[in-house]
């Protein structure tokens, strides 16, 4: 996945950033305490399972010698983790030794949840009363779909083909940060918005996620109660019908916002209405340990920077238009090439180099991607290459002084320019001087007094 900027925190990092009274409410929910669990390190998660039962603090000494010398960083990381997110609080004895206990909100979940298991506060709806539900096949469609129409609505609107169901206060929350628009100007993409296009899905939805969640008290709902929805959705079975009439007013209203992303899928009966997760509500949970599979690549990149998309997706279009020059488009094929003018547009919108790179990498063809390197090692050099030509030369606004009156006045207006941190050049034989623009009218000013 491109490192990006915009990406500064993931999920975990939100829940452990909750004031404490607000996290140890979370961790009264069994399913959140695992989502916890599962994000962690593996060192961390030993320390829990280590934990779990012991009732009274361990000393920070006594954890130390758990581990072997050399282990001690991944030691200091997962401790600090545990703290951070309020699965483990420190505690003084009476010797006044740093000790660790376990929270017990989290440690009384986490003992009934192995011990018992843990169900959810609702249970799939019967076949009976839902009929046929949508094949697995034609679900992840769905979820594809959706999320590509939204993609392609942060580009451009008259990219859409149907309308979507956001309303333009949750459209603008979504675009925060990643279009602008001016005064007498069209809306266009950030450098942040041309950047979260290169990313992974998985990558795209933490974004989204994190803006939502973030923006959630503006719209008068508690943070913490989305986060802990957002989690538990995380565990129901991909493909299930759940009763709608099971949902607070709260999850309801955040279920049609999670359809619009397809999220969820939302379907009416007779009688009752139901929401069914896709695979990218279920890959909440699983994100969280950064274990996503690899997604099918498309794009095949030849020698002579000649590049091939096997697609049929209006969205993989544009985002290939962010860095290259599309020539023709058939029902199942995209056809462009990487140039000199194409990567100076992708790198004037704020991509570097090697995001592009890590893109292609990520997004090669299953025939290409298997070989060593996926991309041709010329292409990559070269898109490097170009990269490095902008930076090679700086553009500075100066002013050049000449013709002056003396040696002596030569010499102090350089001391003076000097001092400031603004002379760029000097030639004392023909007494010429450039100096910073951004100096001219002090400089001006100094040679006034001179005169």
């Amino acid at each position: 996945m491109p490192q990006v900027r915009i990406v500064a925190r993931n999920f975990m990092d939100m829940v452990a950033a909750l004031p404490a009274v607000k996290l140890d409410k979370l961790y009264e929910s069994s399913f959140i305490c695992e989502a916890v669990l599962r994000s962690l390190p593996p060192l961390a998660k030993k320390y829990v399972l280590q934990m779990l039962f012991i009732d009274s603090p361990v000393t920070a000494k006594f954890m130390e010698e758990w581990v072997l010398a050399d282990g001690y960083s991944k030691h200091k990381v997962a401790i600090d983790r545990l703290l951070q997110l309020r699965v483990f609080i420190e505690a003084n004895d009476r010797k006044k030794e740093n000790s660790y206990k376990m929270n017990p909100k989290f440690q009384s979940n986490m003992q009934k949840y192995l011990v018992h298991g843990g169900t959810l506060s609702r249970e799939p709806m019967s076949s009976n009363i839902t009929g046929r539900l949508p094949s697995l096949e034609d679900l992840e469609a769905y979820a594809l779909e959706q999320w590509e129409c939204f993609l392609l609505q942060l580009i451009s609107s008259a990219q859409v083909e149907r309308v979507t169901n956001f309303s333009s206060s949750m459209m603008r929350v979504f675009q925060r940060g990643l279009l602008s628009s001016r005064e007498n100007e069209a809306v266009r993409l950030t450098e942040n918005g041309f950047q979260f296009l290169l990313m992974d899905t998985n990558a795209q939805l933490w974004y989204i996620v994190r803006e939502y969640i973030s923006s959630s008290e503006d719209r008068g709902v508690d943070p913490t109660e989305l986060i802990s929805f957002l989690l538990e959705l995380s565990f129901h079975t991909m493909g299930k019908a759940y009763n709608l009439s099971t949902l607070t007013d709260v999850q309801r209203n955040a279920i049609k916002d999670l359809a619009s992303l397809g999220l969820v899928k939302l379907q009416q009966g007779r009688k009752e209405s139901w929401f069914i997760p896709t695979k990218l509500a279920t890959n909440l949970s699983v994100s969280l340990s950064d274990t996503s599979a690899r997604k099918q690549g498309y794009v095949v990149v030849e020698t002579n920077f000649r590049m091939y998309a096997y697609s049929t997706s209006k969205l993989h279009c544009e985002i290939l238009r962010l860095f290259s020059r599309i020539e023709y488009q058939l029902p199942n094929l995209i056809v462009g090439s990487i140039t000199k003018e194409s990567l100076y547009n992708a790198f004037e919108n704020g991509i570097t180099s090697d995001q592009i790179i890590s893109f292609l990498q990520q997004n090669a063809h299953p025939r290409v991607a298997e070989k060593t390197p996926a991309i041709p090692e010329n292409v990559t050099d070269q898109i490097r290459l170009w990269e490095g030509d902008r930076n090679r030369v700086d553009l500075i606004p100066s002013h050049l002084y000449e013709d002056f009156p003396s040696k002596d006045v030569f010499e102090a207006a350089c001391d003076f320019a000097r001092e400031l941190g603004g002379l760029l050049w000097e030639d004392s034989k023909k007494m010429r001087l450039i100096v910073d623009g951004d100096l001219h009218q002090h400089m001006r000013d100094f040679l006034r007094r001179q005169k």
